[in-house]
């Protein structure tokens, strides 16, 4: 299906465990979905990316279509995050993911009463995490309309 996007889809991936990051990008890279997608490793450094600040300063018109986010972070956790950026009239239009290692049902209700688009749990074999990420592609850069 070709994407509804008329430009690339910037991903923003906050995860603070390496491990879970490059195996993350290794499933995007595997699966072809067209992104370009960046991490960030707290929630502190999801809002110097949103507002180009610290490492983040050189990086102007960078504002992601989509944000996957972890719930478990140092500085600032996923919940944090969520909360300020659906409560700010220039972020909230972010779709956002949660992707983390919980399968609580009160993490699930929780979110999305904060406004997340998805919750996903992670996958504990590589295998699945490429269908995650062929199926974020599929739906999130090739179907939905993004802004």
């Amino acid at each position: 299906m070709k994407s509804n996007n008329s430009r690339n889809v910037l991903i923003l991936m906050a995860d603070d465990d390496a491990d879970d990051r490059y195996l993350t990008k290794a499933a995007f890279e595997e699966s072809a979905v067209k992104c370009d997608i960046h991490f960030v490793e707290d929630g502190d450094e999801v809002f110097d990316f949103l507002y180009n600040r610290g490492k983040f300063a050189q990086q102007k018109d960078m504002m992601p279509n989509l944000i996957i986010l972890d719930l478990n972070m140092p500085k600032k956790d996923g919940r944090q995050v969520l909360d300020e950026i659906k409560k700010t009239p220039a972020l909230q239009h972010i779709p956002i993911i949660i992707f983390t290692t919980s399968k609580s049902p009160e993490d699930v209700r929780q979110v999305y009463r904060m406004g997340a688009s998805s919750f996903i749990t992670k996958p504990t074999s590589f295998e699945d995490l490429l269908e995650v990420a062929r199926s974020i592609g599929s739906y999130w850069v090739n179907t939905a309309t993004l802004v």
